[in-house]
């Protein structure tokens, strides 16, 4: 929560707004005095004592994306109609204190990548106005690149809630196909459309991903988190990268800046691993050259078939081109894509992410208008094939390359997201926490599944996350088991006669809890201990028998204590 009031923030947007000049980043910008209202609503619950964690920010809307009483047009002046209620994303960020600033420019019906495809004008870039933006969700990513907007909601289809973040210094998060419900946003390809969200800051960015995500019931796509996710990425992951074949399409520059953030990830721990990156590329071409693009007739082509005015003529051309694709063609690339999936598992099995440049170069404004298809497709190069593989991804500045922001992805497979989150904390230098899913069990430790202990990777491999020290209230007996490999037992003992232990809180699924209990030898135990705060929480027991050839090691505080003073 931000520690001024939220009117404070809506004036100073509203200053913002008239001094960068940029009226094609909005195609509708509410009045100042609604926005006022509605920042007072937020300040008087924050004063009652609410609990809004978006408090003080204000969203801006991509124009495909509902918003009660206001407009949705998709950039077609002739398609608008005004919805009775909010999409289910932007329900949920206002829910949790954010504040509507108003709806954004894209590309029209979110086909494009270049933000140029809008009878309300090309959105031009937030650092380098003779650039483009990158779309679809043009207007969104640079309301925030310009300090306008705190969040902005994107959606993504074929890079759309990457390109702009990446050309436009700023992060982006699009996570797993399903993971934020699209009930109340205007289709592309319905299967493999993303909400997403844009953010000057990961942090900031994993919150609103954390705030949208989970499932609805008026959207049959929405998904929720496994009940076996990985809350966590391990402390020395795997990292694929591409060869050099599939970075000939980058300058000298560019390539120079993805080495250094493959040097940043090096550097933290990561093994990286050079995978052939070729059939995920091959099977993007899908998604505009092939059947696939039915969906986009489905969503909207009845519609531009009418011609309608402000209709873009790149966009209907490429919508109105399915309308002669047969059930059987969309059918086979169908399997395709199932098969790609299958391919991709393969080649990426035993590593933990992908990194790949987020786009290819940045274009200027005149180049898009000589050449609006060919630019567009090299944009997306390394994005179009992501959600046809139902991955995830974080696109996030890697510097600068050509005199402008150069950006990177960390993907994922489904329901990794916290593992791309984490991973891209690397390279922004943030921490993160807590993690996205919310479902995750805490348990406490004391000896041998430690940080830095023997057992300690039966953890990290299950995705548990560390959460830090805590100690239990004096009512415990720590003792050496003698086993190999070392490790001690905990037991309580009547109040006041045992001692204080030092532990380590680890968060991980139901899932990879059941499996450490189901996989406890004797005579450890699951039960609860009462930390010092009071809390009750799930810790490793044991059941000692009076017999066993035990050490009794409370003394030592620590089972690390022990350990040094026993060397």
């Amino acid at each position: 929560m931000t520690p001024f009031p939220t009117r404070t923030r809506v004036e100073a947007a509203f200053r913002r707004i008239k001094e960068v000049d940029r009226p094609e980043v909005w195609i509708l910008l509410r009045d100042e005095a609604d926005v006022l209202a509605d920042a007072d609503r937020v300040d008087a619950r924050t004063a009652a004592g609410d609990e809004l964690p978006l408090a003080g920010l204000l969203l801006a809307v991509k124009d495909n994306v509902d918003v009660a009483g206001l407009p949705t047009t998709a950039a077609c002046p002739a398609f608008a109609y005004t919805p009775p209620r909010s999409a289910t994303a932007v329900a949920r960020l206002v829910d949790a204190g954010a504040v509507v600033l108003g709806k954004t420019n894209l590309d029209q019906f979110a086909t494009g990548l270049v933000g140029t495809r809008s009878p309300y004008g090309a959105v031009r870039n937030a650092l380098h106005p003779e650039r483009i933006s990158g779309g679809s969700s043009s207007g969104s990513a640079v309301a925030v690149a310009l300090g306008v907007a705190d969040l902005a909601i994107g959606t993504d289809t074929a890079g759309s809630g990457r390109v702009p973040a990446a050309l436009n210094g700023i992060v982006g998060i699009k996570a797993t196909v399903g993971l934020v419900p699209t009930t109340g946003v205007v289709p592309a390809a319905r299967p493999y459309d993303c909400v997403t969200v844009f953010a000057g800051t990961l942090t900031l960015a994993a919150q609103a991903i954390a705030v949208m995500a989970g499932p609805d019931d008026a959207d049959p796509l929405s998904r929720r988190w496994p009940p076996d996710v990985r809350l966590a990425a391990p402390p020395r992951p795997r990292i694929a990268v591409p060869g050099p074949a599939a970075l000939a399409p980058l300058t000298d520059d560019a390539r120079t800046a993805f080495a250094a953030a493959v040097d940043r990830l090096a550097d933290a721990g990561a093994t990286v691993e050079v995978v052939d990156v070729a059939p995920l590329t091959a099977v993007a071409k899908l998604l505009y050259d092939g059947a696939l693009v039915a969906e986009r007739y489905a969503a909207v082509g009845e519609f531009l078939a009418t011609e309608p005015p402000g209709a873009d003529p790149t966009v209907s051309a490429i919508i109105l081109a399915a309308a002669s694709l047969s059930a059987h063609d969309l059918a086979a690339d169908q399997r395709r894509v199932d098969e790609a999936r299958a391919t991709a598992a393969a080649l990426l099995g035993g590593c933990d992410a992908l990194l790949l440049p987020t786009t290819v170069g940045h274009p200027t404004l005149a180049e898009v208008a000589a050449d609006p298809v060919g630019v567009n497709s090299r944009l997306g190069t390394y994005t179009n094939f992501l959600n046809l593989l139902d991955m995830a991804a974080v696109a996030v500045p890697a510097g600068t390359a050509d005199g402008a922001p150069f950006g990177v992805s960390v993907i994922t497979r489904a329901f990794d997201d916290q593992i791309g989150v984490d991973l891209a904390a690397h390279l922004t230098g943030e921490t993160i926490d807590p993690p996205l899913p919310e479902l995750g069990v805490d348990l406490v430790v004391f000896g041998a599944h430690r940080s830095g202990q023997p057992l300690n990777g039966q953890l990290t491999e299950a995705g548990a996350r560390l959460r830090g020290i805590v100690r239990t209230a004096p009512d415990y007996r720590m003792l050496d088991l003698r086993t190999e490999p070392p490790k001690p037992g905990i037991t309580a003992t009547a109040p006041g006669e045992g001692g204080a232990l030092e532990g380590e809180r680890w968060t991980l699924s139901p899932a990879a809890l059941g499996l450490f209990l189901a996989a406890l030898p004797a005579p450890m135990t699951l039960g609860k201990v009462i930390l010092d705060s009071g809390e009750a929480v799930t810790a490793f027991h044991c059941d000692v028998p009076p017999s066993a050839d035990v050490i009794d090691v409370t003394p030592y505080g620590s089972w690390p204590n022990y350990l040094a003073a026993r060397q």
